[in-house]
């Protein structure tokens, strides 16, 4: 039980802290990348050494004293670790125990490690995935730069073993997009132009594929193209709906005028968040449309 209580939590942060929080900023040439385009990026974060004991301290008091127990004692294990093989095996335990109890940070931090020691494209898509999770749902403005350096870094070397593959494209794609939004310029020529330019190759091949289009949807939302958002969030919905991707939606009816279809939106993402707080906030936003 507790642990469904800290995915609703997770939930709740990223919708609310994404759309408000994160702005795309810094995108250009509005016709080429299909309106997701944005305004002056904002002053840049520096990089700060945010290290997994870091990351792992703040994730423990989210998930309360028996589960970090229960964490605290493989974290012992490694420590004292005899051998490179022990480690891994360890590394990866710590892994999956952050995942099962939805704290990507840490657990990006162990598939980094675990990447860079078996070096296979599975472990750098794994430890990229984490990391932008991490970026998304942890609102902590010194980790931040941190998370988007270690992405790009994962991805890029999960794209070089695979040049074609979706999964990793969507990721760097995502990446770089978020090191724009944080006022970060990337020494290997990294930009939101190149990131929006390989979520829309994605999607080009793979037109429902669901990671690129709500993501595309999202910069699309931030960029106040919100007619474009609505198809990325219907493609989305007609195969796999979700909490965001109805927030999404909402916040883009909404926009648009579209009252009644925003509201219908709404409802369906409070039905999929039993919490109490985000209920209250979801009913403010629908009486707001109502009066």
């Amino acid at each position: 039980m507790y642990k469904k209580q800290i995915v609703v939590v997770v939930i709740v942060v990223a919708i609310m802290g994404y759309l408000y929080f994160q702005p795309v900023k810094g995108l250009i040439k509005p016709k080429e990348a299909e309106g997701h385009t944005n305004t002056v990026a904002k002053q840049a974060r520096p990089v700060a050494n945010v290290t997994v004991e870091m990351v792992s301290s703040a994730a423990k008091i989210a998930i309360g004293p028996a589960l970090s127990a229960q964490i605290n004692e493989v974290e012992g294990q490694l420590k004292n670790a005899a051998d490179d093989a022990a480690k891994l095996g360890l590394q990866k335990k710590l892994a999956k125990q952050w995942d099962d109890v939805n704290q990507p940070a840490p657990a990006a931090f162990y598939y980094q490690a675990i990447a860079r020691k078996e070096n296979t494209f599975d472990a750098w898509l794994a430890a990229g995935s984490h990391f932008n999770d991490a970026f998304t749902s942890i609102q902590d403005s010194t980790a931040q730069p941190a998370f988007v350096s270690n992405a790009i870094e994962c991805y890029r070397n999960a794209t070089k073993m695979q040049p074609a593959n979706l999964d990793a494209k969507t990721g760097l794609g995502v990446a770089f997009v978020n090191q724009t939004s944080l006022g970060m310029t990337d020494p290997d020529g990294g930009s939101p132009m190149q990131g929006i330019m390989l979520l829309l190759d994605v999607v080009k091949q793979d037109p429902k594929n669901i990671n690129a289009n709500l993501n595309l949807g999202k910069f699309a939302v931030n960029s106040r193209q919100y007619d474009k958002a609505v198809q990325r969030f219907k493609t989305v919905i007609a195969q796999k709906p979700s909490a965001d991707a109805y927030f999404y939606i909402a916040e883009s009816y909404k926009q648009l005028g579209m009252k009644n279809e925003a509201i219908d939106a709404y409802q369906k993402c409070r039905a999929m968040v039993p919490d109490t707080t985000f209920d209250k906030q979801i009913d403010a936003y629908i009486k707001e449309l109502k009066n």
